[in-house]
């Protein structure tokens, strides 16, 4: 049977070798994101929080057909400046692969691929979810059937606020993946540290975290979690002052008739431009947060595995 045309970055086979902990990072954030050479150095930035942890990054992307789990500066350089990228999830990463293209992950394919790789903790920055008018559009992203069915704790400032937040939470709900918010009993509005939805679950310990984790694997359960991490309240914007600025970006795409994969770029373009660049640095601010936050998840799982196996 042919190998899956897999590779691990020389650091991250080094880290897996030693037994040490790994954290998962989406690329869709450097490709989709933001412009060059903003995007790259925040992808560094984001990789350094999580070595300043002792713990080492894992950016995944699919490059001309290879899945890649970690990569190196230069292949980050490459990735930062392609054009065309394409951007995927559950359904199109095992074409992109067969046909040799090259694709930034959604947080669903880097879950897919972080499991396949044996890497339990992701960091990213909010996750997908129900669109608003998905009554209508039927809109809902395969972050959340990915949560349920993929073994992978996935660190996010809650979903992003251009979302359905409520529905979201509910098919969450529906598909029995454990929502952790940390340190508030609210869940968190990604740019925003809270919002008038109570979170289902809260813990304030990245240990709690780890051990929740390890008891699902233990029960059997299949899925995931979601660590509902708060933007620090330094870096956020509130949601009194984002509501009419979401409201003008989602009239906007429906004007200009932007539907599936394009609506979340449109938006989150069309907010940055509304805040004059506010979100953009709120976005980096709370992506660099999980980061942390998921070094020390990871940190604690390997202490546990490591217990478990002795």
């Amino acid at each position: 049977m042919t190998a899956l045309p897999l590779i691990l970055s020389a650091e991250v086979a080094a880290a897996k070798a030693a037994g040490r902990p790994i954290v998962a990072l989406e690329s869709t954030i450097i490709t989709h994101g933001m412009p060059y050479p903003q995007n790259l150095e925040v992808a560094r930035q984001v990789e350094n929080d999580i070595r300043a942890e002792g713990v080492t990054p894992a950016t995944i992307a699919v490059m001309d057909g290879t899945l890649h789990i970690g990569l190196d500066d230069i292949q980050l350089e490459e990735l930062a400046q392609a054009k065309g990228v394409a951007k995927l999830s559950r359904a199109d990463i095992a074409a992109c692969m067969a046909t040799g293209g090259t694709g930034a992950t959604t947080v669903a394919a880097t879950m897919i691929a972080a499991h396949t790789a044996g890497i339990a903790v992701f960091a990213t920055g909010g996750i997908g979810g129900v669109h608003r008018g998905a009554e209508d559009s039927f809109d809902i992203s395969a972050d959340l059937m990915e949560l349920a069915q993929t073994p992978v704790t996935v660190v996010a400032a809650g979903a992003k606020a251009i979302l359905d937040v409520d529905k979201t939470l509910e098919v969450l709900e529906t598909q029995g993946v454990p929502v952790i918010a940390v340190g508030q009993d609210n869940f968190p509005a990604f740019w925003s540290a809270s919002s008038l939805l109570k979170a289902p679950l809260r813990m304030d310990q990245a240990g709690e975290i780890a051990r929740a984790h390890h008891m699902r694997g233990m029960l059997g359960l299949p899925g995931g979690q979601l660590v509902a991490n708060p933007i620090p309240q330094a870096d956020e914007i509130s949601a009194e002052t984002l509501a009419p600025i979401i409201a003008q970006a989602q009239s906007d795409a429906d004007a200009h008739g932007i539907r599936g994969k394009a609506v979340t770029p449109y938006l989150l373009q069309r907010i940055f431009e509304l805040t004059e660049g506010r979100s953009l640095t709120a976005n980096i601010a709370l992506v660099r947060n999980n980061a942390r936050l998921a070094a020390s998840i990871a940190t604690e799982l390997t202490s546990i595995s490591r217990g478990a196996g002795s």
